[in-house]
């Protein structure tokens, strides 16, 4: 017999968690951005790979992420603090997913 209560509190605490770490992730990515850290990697980082933009749409997307880091208001102070809290979220989402894998892997529990 499935325990019904089981199932849905597995899956609301699924769902939550994914929710939280979609969140961290992408608030981390915006905290980058705002301390004027752009997260774009180059396309001759992937040898071999397919390559996405073509070096010219690379170089026209990596001068407009200049100018609008050229062009960001906040003080010096603040883009510390925004890129603090910006690796802050990465570390507080890979904090979670640790834990999640600690819950999985029975080994790790005795």
């Amino acid at each position: 017999m499935i325990d019904w209560s089981a199932f849905l509190i597995v899956t609301a605490a699924s769902l939550f968690s994914a929710a939280v770490l979609v969140s961290l992730y992408s608030l981390g990515l915006r905290l980058l951005t705002t301390a004027g850290r752009i997260p774009m990697v180059e396309p001759h980082e992937f040898t071999g790979a397919i390559t996405v933009l073509s070096p010219k749409k690379a170089a026209k997307q990596l001068k407009r992420a200049r100018k609008a880091a050229a062009a960001n208001p906040l003080t010096p102070g603040l883009k510390s603090l925004a890129l603090f809290a910006g690796y802050a979220c990465f570390v507080l989402c890979a904090i979670a997913v640790l834990y999640g894998v600690y819950l999985i892997v029975p080994a790790l529990h005795r």
